[in-house]
């Protein structure tokens, strides 16, 4: 039977299109193949990237050369990532930056706002991947039966297409000097005496060889999202509570019908316990429209929500929320999916430390995300601008130790910590239940404004 290295594999379906038995079959990310299978070789002949081999055959053993020595390297090639290997690169350092996944920025996990003047303190604003511009916001707020809502003119803010962003921000870093990997994940940091001094590298379709490749590095930047397991490598105290979470879900629905130039928000503790719902536009009549519900709260929701004849897509889940919400909007429920995606942001404060020897944490990882709206985008960048101007100075210093590099935890204090903490406390203080309070809807219109 054919051996899968799924590692490598690209999801590409080629060798599919050439089985003549059926054998293998593509699932969304994972290819498979039954005990059909005759060892033709078809499928090896088809497969470009080399991850389909015959179990008679002699491994493939190829590997791309590069490097073996950095200054920085940054694992994770978000928002953070790519802006933290951009601004290191363009400083002189020698960067490598690694993406686990073979497309940079998909899957998206995030509805994709943000506000103009803090976007064009970075890149400058391109129609190639800005969706829409936003003009106007609407806060609703639902208790019952009572609806008001609070409208907010003026400002001007974007809807990405955070595929297409994401991806741009990646090639400033290459264009600056950084060497971009993607498809290869990190497996491990290098440890000596203590301190953090690389990387491990699981083999991929680039990095080629079998194995794990090791790559030393002077400071290493862990900006691998919210499922961070650079920092926990590294020792640091990342353990989410569940109240600290927000569990979303979001479609990207065409042949709606709302404001294109307005963001519209939903405040709701029947509707998104703990959270609230979004409806961002995109264009075309297309819009991103999710919710987010406080982790530890939607199961004992969710059993006082009206029953349906049909249960559904996502019913008995976070998702059965979205559901009854888009079906209960007439300009909403004329839509049809055709973007699904799902995931978990922290809305909690940064943890005590961010760094220590050798190591600095960016953006989600970081838990940097503003624990009022749960947006992160602008912060990660911030974060990722900060650590890199520490990591430049600490080299050029000579001293990478967590003392050093704790100027890094400072300026995040300054320029991130102190808002966040701002809006923890605010999100505290306002139960779920008690949200739809203006003196509450008024400090959300205000940090949602950018």
């Amino acid at each position: 039977m054919i051996v899968i290295d799924h590692v490598r594999c690209a999801y590409c379906g080629g060798c599919v299109s050439v089985c003549p038995v059926e054998a293998l079959s593509l699932e969304e990310t994972r290819l498979e193949v039954s005990d059909e299978c005759i060892d033709c070789g078809d499928c090896t002949s088809a497969c470009p990237v080399g991850a389909l081999s015959s179990p008679q055959a002699a491994p493939l053993q190829r590997e791309t050369p590069f490097r073996r020595e950095y200054d920085l390297v940054v694992i994770g090639a978000g928002p953070g990532g790519s802006t933290a290997a951009h601004a290191a690169a363009q400083a002189g350092l020698s960067v490598l930056l690694l993406e686990k996944r073979q497309e940079i920025g998909s899957p998206v996990r995030c509805a994709e706002g943000v506000g103009h003047e803090t976007l064009a303190s970075f890149i400058e604003p391109d129609r190639r991947w800005i969706a829409a511009e936003v003009k106007r916001a609407a806060i609703i707020t639902v208790s019952g039966e009572a609806t008001q809502t609070l409208r907010v003119e003026g400002g001007l803010g974007y809807i990405l297409e955070q595929r297409v962003f994401d991806r741009r921000l990646a090639e400033h870093a290459a264009e600056a000097g950084a060497e971009v990997r993607v498809k290869t994940a990190a497996s491990g940091l290098l440890m000596e005496n203590g301190r953090v001094c690389g990387v491990r590298i699981r083999h991929g379709d680039y990095m080629g060889a079998k194995g794990e490749l090791e790559v030393s590095a002077r400071i290493v930047i862990g900006a691998d999202g919210v499922e961070s397991l650079a920092g926990r490598w590294a020792g640091l105290p990342l353990g989410l509570p569940l109240q600290d979470t927000m569990v979303c879900v979001q479609y990207l629905l065409a042949g709606i019908d709302m404001d294109p130039e307005c963001n519209y928000f939903t405040i709701s503790q029947e509707l998104a316990p703990g959270g609230y719902i979004w409806a961002f536009p995109k264009g075309h009549g297309r819009a991103n429209v999710g919710l987010g519900v406080q982790a530890d709260l939607w199961e004992s929701a969710s059993d006082k929500l009206p029953a349906r004849g049909d249960p559904g897509p996502g019913e008995g889940a976070v998702l059965g929320f979205l559901t009854r919400f888009i079906e209960s909007n007439p300009g909403l429920e004329r839509g049809y999916p055709v973007t699904l995606i799902a995931g978990n942001v922290p809305v909690a404060t940064s943890p005590a430390r961010l760094v220590t020897d050798g190591f600095m944490l960016v953006g989600d990882a970081a838990r940097q995300v503003d624990p009022l709206t749960g947006g992160g985008i602008i912060n990660a960048m911030t974060a990722g601008r900060l650590a890199a101007s520490v990591a430049v100075k600490a080299i050029a210093a000579k001293d990478v130790s967590a003392e050093y590099l704790a100027r890094y935890e400072s300026l995040c204090e300054q320029y991130i910590g102190r808002k966040n903490q701002r809006n923890y406390r605010l999100r505290a203080k306002f139960s779920s239940a008690r949200r739809t309070d203006a003196r509450f809807v008024r400090a959300f219109a205000l940090a949602a404004s950018g």
